[in-house]
């Protein structure tokens, strides 16, 4: 036993020091490590909507890759990944987006891949989707086009009906 325990105590010294000098080398590397691996998360993290408040009147187009929360009002087009009208929110223009939610009023064209109305939401114009949901409640005139790719515009309402002739 106080073979191996003297064994041991020389092997524990330079084996405490290399780890403790790997471990230098380690967290001298780590910040390297972590701000790499922030740096590839950074893009991947997605940043908070932008949200434009109650007291808010835009006069103008809006456009981002990003979230966008409409409390204010908003005479324009916005195009967007994600638009979310709160209930005291007014849009005059056209909506594009991925994910359109619509609490408030909507005076225009909306064009989404999802669109859901809820039961608060006013909608004066087409809607151009993917898929759509219309919870009970919800106040709503104007033509509901289903379209493949509903954010190119209309260059998909015609491939439809070619195939169509075609076929009979």
């Amino acid at each position: 036993m106080f073979s191996k325990s003297k064994i041991n105590e020389p092997a524990q010294k330079p084996a405490e020091a290399k780890p403790a000098a790997s471990e230098n080398r380690l967290d001298s590397a780590r910040p390297d490590a972590l701000s790499s691996e922030f740096k590839a998360s950074a893009p991947k993290a997605k940043p908070p909507a932008s949200v434009l408040s109650s007291d808010l009147h835009v006069t103008g187009n809006l456009k981002t890759t990003g979230d966008i929360q409409v409390e204010g009002s908003i005479e324009g087009d916005i195009r967007a990944h994600l638009l979310t009208v709160g209930e005291g929110a007014t849009i005059k223009g056209e909506v594009i987006a991925d994910d359109v939610v619509i609490n408030g009023r909507i005076v225009g064209r909306v064009r989404g891949l999802k669109v859901r109305l809820t039961s608060t939401a006013r909608v004066e114009g087409d809607i151009i989707h993917k898929t759509i949901a219309i919870e009970s409640g919800a106040h709503f005139e104007g033509s509901v086009q289903r379209q493949d790719d509903p954010l190119t515009g209309n260059k998909n309402a015609p491939k439809p009906a070619a195939p169509k002739p075609a076929e009979g």
